[in-house]
């Protein structure tokens, strides 16, 4: 149901005739596509929107430092169609946030490999313009699908329809998340959904650089709920939309193969489909995707337990990323590898948990181990198997 991104590999959905060469948009060769046309005004208003069957011949393929330099530069290859796309796209983000979308905006960990899988450094990419970009007119054709599909009723019902829904954040989790942040001189609005929103972009903005970043994002993250897809619409709350759907990426998402299907029946008169059919399709499908994550998370931690595995005896500076009762999850700043502190092993006190402020507490001392905190740590042990990190901690 996806394909699944490994650190040093892709298992694609289809076999590699397919989504390698028969259905990607190669230059200089003619493909046969499934497009939605826009018409936008200057302020990335919709005038007009066309769906259909079309034959793409690309002139020009570019990866995303290429646009980026040509956005920042203000020159370059097609730099007169990017530049105002790239306004466009700024503009409708703008519109985006304003009705409630929340904007995580998270820098993702990548390797240098050899040619053995080796990793030989870690390093962080960052969404810029020229992702956002993409990301944009995305968004504006998933969601333009899905509210053409569920306007175009049978009678008075919508027709049976792959939607992509998030639900509202877990109340519970969100004071949890309130209450936490608080303590970092942060605070959110926990009333109307637009309010949230809005505050929870703040939050995102105000920590960037801070050594508290990556925690709180994660707690943000948390109190969300999960993106699923089902026949169900309840709209998506991230996105602040209505009506959402995938159908951007048939080559490598399932879920979109089956919208490309439906949306080419109703445009041409189909009766609704089998509901029951669709909904077990999305039940799998979200499943599939959840263990793709998990695949995704186990290779990247794989190869970084594999990168430090060379770094036994090395101090390194790190920010508490987690507490339990049996110690302390510490993710180091230059990598953001993660590992974590036996309970056992922190000497010169008997440590308790407090659950309620995130943090470790020493009986004796009062000596206080707390979500965020900074700290510094040797690394001591590297399973790869296991993917785990075992670090002790160095007094400052």
């Amino acid at each position: 149901a996806t394909s699944v991104y490994l650190v040093d590999r892709v298992v694609p959905m289809f076999p590699e005739k397919i989504s390698n060469h028969i259905c990607s948009l190669r230059p200089n060769e003619d493909k046969l596509c499934f497009s939605v046309v826009f018409e936008l005004n200057d302020e990335a208003q919709i005038l007009s929107v066309w769906f259909g069957k079309t034959v793409i011949h690309s002139i020009r393929r570019f990866n995303y430092d290429e646009v980026q330099d040509i956005l920042e530069t203000g020159t370059g290859d097609l730099s007169d169609i990017l530049i105002p796309l790239n306004q466009l796209a700024q503009k409708m983000r703008k519109e985006r946030q304003k009705k409630g979308a929340i904007d995580f905006d998270r820098e993702e960990v990548k390797f240098v490999i050899d040619p053995n899988g080796k990793p030989l450094s870690v390093f962080f990419k960052q969404n810029k313009d020229s992702n956002k970009l993409v990301e944009e007119f995305m968004l504006l054709a998933n969601k333009n699908v899905a509210e053409y599909v569920h306007k175009n009723k049978d009678s008075k019902h919508a027709k049976t329809f792959v939607y992509r829904i998030h639900d509202k954040p877990n109340e519970e989790k969100l004071e949890s998340f309130s209450n936490f942040i608080k303590k970092f001189g942060y605070k959110i609005q926990l009333g109307s959904t637009k309010r949230l929103a809005s505050s929870i972009n703040s939050v995102l903005d105000d920590v960037k650089g801070k050594g508290e970043q990556n925690v709180i994002e994660n707690l943000a993250l948390r109190a969300m709920a999960k993106a699923v897809y089902s026949t169900k619409n309840i709209g998506h709350y991230g996105l602040a939309f209505e009506y959402y759907t995938h159908f951007t990426s048939p080559i490598r998402r399932y879920p979109d193969v089956m919208v490309h299907r439906l949306l080419y029946d109703y445009m041409n008169g189909g009766e609704s489909q089998n509901l029951q059919k669709y909904e077990e399709n999305c039940k799998h499908s979200s499943e599939k995707e959840r263990k793709a994550v998990e695949a995704e998370r186990a290779s990247i931690k794989y190869k970084q337990v594999e990168f430090m595995s060379g770094k036994i005896g090395q101090p390194f500076d790190g920010v508490i990323s987690g507490v339990t009762e049996w110690g302390i999850y510490v993710e180091l700043i230059e990598n953001k590898c993660e590992g974590m502190v036996p309970i056992r092993d922190m000497k010169g006190d008997y440590y308790i948990f407090d659950e309620d402020n995130y943090c470790l507490v020493g009986k004796r001392t009062k000596k206080k181990y707390q979500l965020g905190s900074p700290v510094k740590i040797e690394i001591v042990r590297a399973n790869i198997v296991k993917r785990q990190l075992d670090f002790k901690l160095l007094e400052n």
